[in-house]
């Protein structure tokens, strides 16, 4: 029997600051969507602004794009849901932010990419995350994607997209989302096959060239009977 998704509440520390849609000006989003029958270089922009929205700008590389999905979609093959829903099941998109990573921050980075907004609050990544170990990561897309959130704000042809603005907050580093890159903590980097080095020799004091003991200064004869004690 699996678990059922906690229940979590909706509120999020930034409620009080207007989502784009409500705040006309130049702050509004620009929207990527087929319906209007897009040309081959609105096509080629909307790709890259899936690309951008689900992969970040730090992710955007020539290894991580799906040339046989972006055949698709230009031929209206497949929807832009189905695009970003290729994306983000591509074994690039694991490798980079899922292996590396734990479970809450997974569930961070995707609700934020696929959904366009910030989590709700821990109780939510807790849910969220206990839905991936459960019923793993594909259950866990699907239900993102055929929620009713993502159909209400950007339904089968329009790319997601940051949907609230952020309150900037100094020496706090807040970023859009498309900036955030992923945490790469140390407990995770053997899956990386990027292992720990760790000196277990005597621990050496660097000096600069120029405080280098010279010929008869007594801190070299110190130093060579330091070297000949640790032989």
């Amino acid at each position: 029997m699996s678990i059922p998704l906690l229940q979590y509440s909706l509120s999020t520390h930034n409620h009080r600051v207007n989502s784009f849609e409500n705040l006309a000006g130049e702050e509004q989003p620009k929207l990527y969507t087929t319906e209007n029958l897009p040309s081959a270089l609105e096509i080629d922009e909307m790709i890259w602004a899936s690309y951008r929205q689900v992969f970040s700008e730090h992710q955007t590389l020539t290894s991580t794009r799906q040339p046989f999905l972006e055949s698709q979609l230009r031929f209206n093959q497949i929807t832009v849901k189905d695009f970003i829903k290729g994306l983000v099941m591509s074994s690039q998109f694991r490798y980079l932010n899922y292996d590396v990573n734990n479970n809450y921050r997974f569930v961070e980075i995707c609700v934020q990419r696929i959904l366009g907004r910030d989590v709700y609050n821990n109780r939510e990544k807790l849910a969220w995350s206990v839905l991936i170990g459960s019923k793993g990561l594909e259950c866990f897309i699907d239900i993102l994607l055929n929620s009713d959130e993502y159909s209400e704000n950007f339904g089968d042809n329009t790319v997601p997209y940051q949907r609230r603005r952020i309150i900037f907050q100094r020496n706090k580093g807040e970023v859009p989302f498309n900036l955030k890159t992923p945490r790469l903590n140390y407990s995770f980097l053997p899956k990386q096959f990027m292992p720990r080095l760790s000196w277990s020799g005597p621990v050496r004091r660097f000096r600069p060239q120029e405080q280098q003991p010279k010929a008869g200064d007594p801190a070299l004869f110190l130093s060579m009977l330091n070297d000949i004690s640790l032989v």
